[in-house]
């Protein structure tokens, strides 16, 4: 925004339509990458050849922030919403959609519960280095449009470097399709699998909840209003840092708990987080600790999701289903953009609703107690309601050591059959 409005000249107001055009597209996307991965048989595997589009996603934000400043208005508009869309309703959804694809063929057991909760962690700390260090480059150099060409494509070009190595050296070396390995998907596989798996959509319903409570953007107004310093709504930002260790008790917790039960925790300890910043009021580190509480609880949904929706992929082989891991991946991820994009169009109408006016100096009793509750009873209802629904996917939970071990043991019939016929022939 800040690139299209100083620097090329563009009016806001176009650029907003921009975005939200672009995220109807990747909505299109969504739904079809998943099954496209699924589709997918190459010598490389079925997964890994997508990784590719890492270039793709590097060379267009590059593109991206390359416009000719010399072209028109609409020009420059067309030229952003074609870059924007590649980058992210094209490469970022196939690079989300291979994901528990490739995951699942590189590795194995115990080796994917670390690699999701330690990767987590590694995400996590570059992405605070990246908020803390770009702000400050984007100062020193983001100053013309050279600048900011300059700037991002020296990103793309390191980010697209580290991003290739995991297709360099991270080969798909587990078969997890031995019964359906002569069979083509269709549209009505997808479909079955969608009515036949009601645990995909309890983790989709809890991904659309989680992204509309995470995108609603209330602390901005709670700090300025209630707190009456925005600033300090750094320090709230801050001390969530400290939940980010929690990743590395992931894997040793998770031999005595379920994926889905230590998510439901989760979302309790944040439902009472967000119960502890109603009672906080303008109490500084009493909010402090809230976040922290918010913030911990979230941690499993956010980090593990990936763990459950290779569950219900097992779910599917054991019923003689497809696996379909990246059509799934393509379901919870459309939820997500769309709670994401309900939680940022709900707070302008909520706050419509408590009568919010950000022309007036001073707020009515009423707003400042709407704004008091869209910071703290609203969410803290919401993930209760969140919780609620995970203990859906409790029995599955307890079949889960069942169908595992079910699983392996058709695979290695079929693999053994399939022996037997080669030395036959």
């Amino acid at each position: 925004m800040a690139y299209c409005t100083d620097t090329l000249g563009i009016n806001p107001a176009l650029i907003s339509i921009i975005m939200v055009a672009s995220k109807l597209l990747d909505g299109v996307t969504d739904a079809f990458a998943g099954f496209i991965v699924d589709r997918t048989k190459t010598k490389w595997g079925k997964a890994r050849p997508y990784e590719l589009f890492i270039f793709l996603m590097w060379i267009c934000t590059w593109l991206m922030f390359s416009c000719p400043t010399g072209l028109s208005e609409v020009l420059k508009c067309v030229w952003i919403f074609i870059m924007y869309s590649l980058v992210n309703a094209v490469a970022y959804t196939f690079l989300n959609a291979n994901q528990n694809v490739y995951l699942v063929r590189a590795f194995k057991g115990n080796q994917i519960v670390k690699l999701t909760s330690y990767s987590s962690v590694i995400t996590m700390l570059a992405s605070v280095a990246f908020n803390i260090a770009f702000p400050i480059l984007m100062a020193t150099y983001a100053t013309s449009a050279k600048g900011w060409s300059l700037l991002v494509g020296c990103f793309a070009i390191a980010m697209g470097a580290i991003g290739i190595l995991r297709f360099i050296f991270v080969k798909e070396k587990y078969d997890v399709d031995a019964e359906k390995t002569d069979e083509s998907l269709k549209i009505s596989d997808a479909v079955a699998v969608i009515k036949g798996d009601k645990y995909i959509l309890i983790l989709a319903f809890m991904g659309l909840l989680f992204n509309f409570v995470t995108n609603m953007g209330t602390q901005v107004y709670y700090y300025t209003w209630i707190v009456g310093n925005v600033g300090l709504m750094s320090v709230s930002s801050a001390v969530q840092i400290i939940a980010i260790p929690l990743a590395f008790v992931f894997p040793p917790l998770l031999k005595k708990i379920s994926v889905v039960k230590l998510m439901f925790i989760g979302f309790i300890i944040s439902g009472i987080g967000y119960a502890l910043n109603f009672v906080a009021v303008a109490n500084v580190p009493l909010l402090a600790v809230a976040a922290v509480l918010t913030g911990a609880g979230t941690i499993p949904g956010s980090m593990l999701i990936s763990l459950a929706i290779l569950e219900c992929a097992d779910y599917n082989e054991w019923k003689g289903l497809h696996r379909m891991e990246g059509t799934m991946s393509s379901i919870v991820s459309l939820a997500k953009k769309v709670g994401a994009a309900l939680g940022s169009a709900g707070l302008g109408v909520m706050l419509a609703a408590v009568g919010y006016d950000g022309n007036l100096s001073v707020q009515s009793d009423g707003t400042l107690l709407g704004i008091r509750l869209l910071f703290s009873v609203v969410p803290m209802v919401l993930y209760i309601l969140v919780a609620v629904s995970l203990t859906g996917y409790f029995k599955l939970d307890k079949q889960m050591p069942q169908i595992k071990e079910e699983n392996e043991k058709n695979r290695a019939l079929v693999v053994a059959q399939a022996k037997q016929e080669e030395s036959a022939q």
